[in-house]
C-alpha cells in the first residue's frame, strides 16, 4: 500500500499503473502480436535465409522494421514483468482463494505459455543466442523419456539441420500466442466487467516509452549461428531466459524437478493453508436498485454487484480513486486495504466504504450513488406445478408448488408474482424458509370477487401449471444486530413471518424473538398450533396471539384489541428493539408512527403491507399481495 501511495503521488490515483497491471499486460500482448505479424511478412524460414532476412528487416527498414522488431522485443519483456507483478499483487492481497482459483490457475498457465512463446521467439533470428537457446532447449527436453536424446542429435552435425525445423519453429511461434489469446479471453470472463485496456494516458505513455527505448537501444542480432563452434559467451535476456543459466549449474532432471515443483506449488496456493473458514457467502440488499445479490466467500461487494448486472461506478478497483464509494446501512464489513485519501475517517464513521475493497462479514444493506439512470432488470420467470392443496381455514388455502428446473433461491420475507393469462399479476409471499427442501409454500386468502383466489379455491387441482416471476421484494430478516426482534403479523401476513422465523431457528439465532399475530376471529389464526410449538421448542421465542373481534362462541381468554396496541402496552420503550410488521396497509400505517413515537429507530422498523389493486376485468378489487405485503 505504501508503494502504491508513492505511485499515486507520481501519477495520480486514476492513472496509477499498479492498478492496471492486467490491462497493461494485455496491451503489451497486442503490441507483440501486431509487430510480430509485420515481422513475419519479411521473415524467411530457412537455415541460410533466416539470419539474413532479419538483418535486412532490422537495418534496411531501420525506422519501420527495426523499430517494430525492438517494440516486439521490449513489449515481450514488459509483458513478462507486468504479468509477474499482477500475479504477485493478487497473492499479496490474498485475492486468489475460493472462487478465484480458476483465475489464479489460468493466470499461471498464461505465464508459462508466454514464456514458451518468448523462448521460441529467440530461436527464429538464428544468431548465436538462437543457437544457444535452441540447443539448450533440446538438451533439456532430451531428458524426458519421450525424447530419449533424439533432439540434440539434430545439432551435432550441420547436415542434420534442415529448413523443416524453421517451419516448425515458426508454426509454434504463431500457434502458442493464439492459444494465449484464447486462454486470456477465458481468464478475464471470470472477472465481471474486467478492463482489458488501460486508461488512454497510460496506454499512450507506455507505448511512447517503448518507442523511445526502441530508438535509444534498438534490438539487434548477435553473430550468426555456427553449429561448428560452441557458444561460450552471449548477451542474455534475464526476463525470458533465467532458467537457461540454471541448466548448466544443475542437471536437466534437477531443473525439471525445480520448475515443476514450483509450478505445482504456485498453482495449488488457493487450497493451501492458511485458509479462511469455508462459508456460503452473504446476502446484500443494494439501494437504490432495491435488489438482493449474493457475495461469495472472499468476493468484494463491487465484484458481486457487477457480476449480478448492477452498474455500480468504478475505475481503479484497488481502493485508490474513490469512484465506488458507498455507505453501509446495516451489517458488518471488512473495508480491506485502500488509500486513506480515497476514504476519510469522517466518511468511515458515517458508514462509508470503498465497495471495490469491502468484503461482508454478515448480511448487508448498502447504498451507492449511480452515475446514470438505473436500468430495469426484468425478474426471472419460472414454471411450477401444483403438488398439494390444503385448506388451513375457511378462507385460507395452503398451495405447494414444485418448481421446474434448478432449485429456487430466495430470501426469507420475499415474494413472487403469479402471472395470469390476461397479463395481470398476483403477488404472494414465501411461507417456506430458504433452507427447506421440496416444494415452496404459499398461503392464499380468498377475497370476495377475486378472480385468481376464486380459481384457487374452486378450480385449482394438483398438476396444474403455474408461471411466476421472482423472487422479489426487500422485506427480509436482518441478522447483523443483537437487538430483540418483534414480529407483527396481521392475518395472512403470517406467511412471510413464518419464513423468517423458520430461517432464524435454522440459523441458530439466539436473540429474543417475539411474535404478535393478530386476527379478527380465533378461527382466522390458522396455524396457531405451529407458533405454540415454536414457543415450546425455543426458549428465546415468545408467541402472543391477539384477537380483535372475539365472539362468545370462540371462548377466547387471551389478548384482545389491535395487535400493534398490544405491543405498545408490553413495550413502553422500543428504542432497543427491531420490529418486522406484515399485514394490511392500514395496520402497518397505524403501527409504524406509534412504534416510532415509543422510541423505535426508523432504521429498526421494517414493514411489508398488503395493498388493494384494481381488478382490470370485472370492476371489482382483489388484493395485489395476498399472504404478504405488496411492494
Amino acid at each position: 500500500m505504501r508503494v502504491e501511495a508513492l505511485f499515486n503521488l507520481a501519477f495520480g490515483e486514476r492513472l496509477n499503473p499498479l492498478y492496471y497491471l492486467g490491462a497493461i499486460s494485455t496491451w503489451m500482448l497486442w503490441i507483440v502480436v501486431a509487430s510480430g505479424l509485420y515481422l513475419y511478412v519479411f521473415f524467411d524460414t530457412g537455415i541460410n535465409e533466416a539470419y539474413a532476412s532479419v538483418e535486412r528487416l532490422t537495418n534496411g527498414q531501420r525506422y519501420l522494421g527495426g523499430i517494430l522488431r525492438s517494440l516486439h522485443r521490449y513489449a515481450s519483456d514488459g509483458m513478462v514483468l507486468t504479468m509477474l507483478l499482477h500475479l504477485t499483487r493478487h497473492f499479496v492481497f490474498d485475492r486468489y482463494r475460493g472462487f478465484r482459483w480458476f483465475s489464479w490457475v489460468s493466470g499461471v498457465m498464461l505465464l508459462w505459455m508466454v514464456y514458451a512463446a518468448g523462448i521460441n521467439g529467440y530461436m527464429l533470428p538464428w544468431d548465436r543466442l538462437a543457437q544457444f537457446v535452441t540447443i539448450a532447449t533440446a538438451e533439456w527436453l532430451d531428458w524426458l523419456p519421450m525424447f530419449r536424446g533424439t533432439l540434440v542429435r539434430n545439432f551435432i552435425f550441420a547436415e542434420n539441420f534442415s529448413d523443416r525445423l524453421f517451419s516448425l519453429l515458426s508454426f509454434i511461434h504463431i500457434g502458442v500466442p493464439l492459444a494465449v489469446l484464447a486462454l486470456l479471453w477465458i481468464h478475464v470472463q471470470r472477472v465481471p466487467q474486467a478492463k482489458t485496456t488501460p486508461p488512454r494516458p497510460i496506454l499512450v505513455m507506455l507505448t511512447a516509452a517503448l518507442v523511445v527505448l526502441a530508438l535509444a537501444r534498438p534490438a539487434v542480432s548477435q553473430a550468426p549461428a555456427d553449429l561448428s563452434r560452441a557458444v561460450t559467451e552471449i548477451a542474455f535476456d534475464w526476463f525470458y531466459l533465467p532458467t537457461f543459466a540454471l541448466l548448466y549449474r544443475t542437471s536437466p532432471g534437477e531443473l525439471w524437478a525445480l520448475l515443476g515443483g514450483a509450478t505445482l506449488l504456485v498453482a495449488a496456493l488457493p487450497w493451501l493453508p492458511p485458509k479462511r473458514a469455508a462459508g456460503e457467502g452473504f446476502h446484500v440488499l443494494v439501494h437504490p436498485d432495491n435488489r438482493f445479490i449474493v457475495v461469495r466467500e472472499g468476493e468484494t461487494v463491487l465484484d458481486s454487484a457487477l457480476r449480478e448486472g448492477i452498474e455500480m461506478p468504478f475505475d481503479c478497483r484497488n481502493g485508490g480513486c474513490g469512484e465506488c464509494k458507498g455507505r453501509i446501512l446495516h451489517g458488518e464489513v471488512d473495508r480491506g486495504s485502500y488509500q486513506e485519501g480515497a476514504l476519510g475517517a469522517d466518511e468511515r464513521a458515517q458508514g462509508g466504504a470503498l465497495l471495490c475493497c469491502a468484503m461482508p462479514r454478515s448480511d448487508l444493506e448498502i447504498e451507492y450513488a449511480p452515475k446514470a439512470a438505473l436500468r430495469a432488470v426484468p425478474p426471472r420467470v419460472h414454471v411450477a406445478r401444483v403438488v398439494k392443496l390444503e385448506r388451513l381455514a375457511p378462507d385460507v388455502m395452503r398451495v405447494l408448488l414444485a418448481v421446474t428446473g434448478e432449485p429456487l433461491r430466495f430470501y426469507p420475507g420475499q415474494y413472487i408474482n403469479i402471472l395470469l393469462d390476461s397479463g395481470e399479476k398476483r403477488a404472494f409471499s414465501f411461507a417456506t424458509a430458504p433452507h427447506a427442501a421440496g416444494p415452496i409454500e404459499l398461503q392464499i386468502r380468498r377475497v370476495a370477487g377475486g378472480r385468481y383466489t376464486s380459481h384457487v379455491f374452486e378450480h385449482m387441482k394438483p398438476g396444474e401449471e403455474v408461471r411466476f416471476e421472482g423472487p422479489l421484494g426487500t422485506f427480509f430478516l436482518r441478522e447483523d444486530s443483537a437487538k430483540p426482534m418483534i414480529f407483527v403479523a396481521g392475518a395472512t401476513g403470517f406467511a412471510p413471518v413464518k419464513s423468517m422465523l423458520e430461517h432464524a431457528f435454522h440459523r441458530g439465532i439466539r436473540r429474543r424473538i417475539y411474535l404478535y399475530w393478530g386476527t379478527r376471529r380465533r378461527a382466522d389464526m390458522y396455524l396457531r398450533e405451529l407458533a405454540e410449538q415454536w414457543a415450546r421448542e425455543h426458549d428465546n421465542f415468545t408467541f402472543v396471539p391477539v384477537i380483535s373481534e372475539p365472539h362468545p362462541e370462540d371462548g377466547w381468554r387471551g389478548r384482545t384489541g389491535l395487535v400493534h396496541e398490544a405491543i405498545l402496552q408490553d413495550f413502553p420503550d422500543l428504542s432497543g428493539h427491531q420490529v418486522y410488521a406484515c399485514g394490511s396497509a392500514a395496520m402497518v400505517e397505524a403501527a409504524t408512527p406509534a412504534f416510532l413515537g415509543q422510541g423505535m429507530s426508523q432504521d429498526d422498523c421494517f414493514s411489508d403491507a398488503f395493498r388493494l389493486a384494481p381488478h382490470i376485468q370485472g370492476g371489482s378489487s382483489e388484493l395485489a399481495k395476498l399472504g404478504g405485503g405488496a411492494r
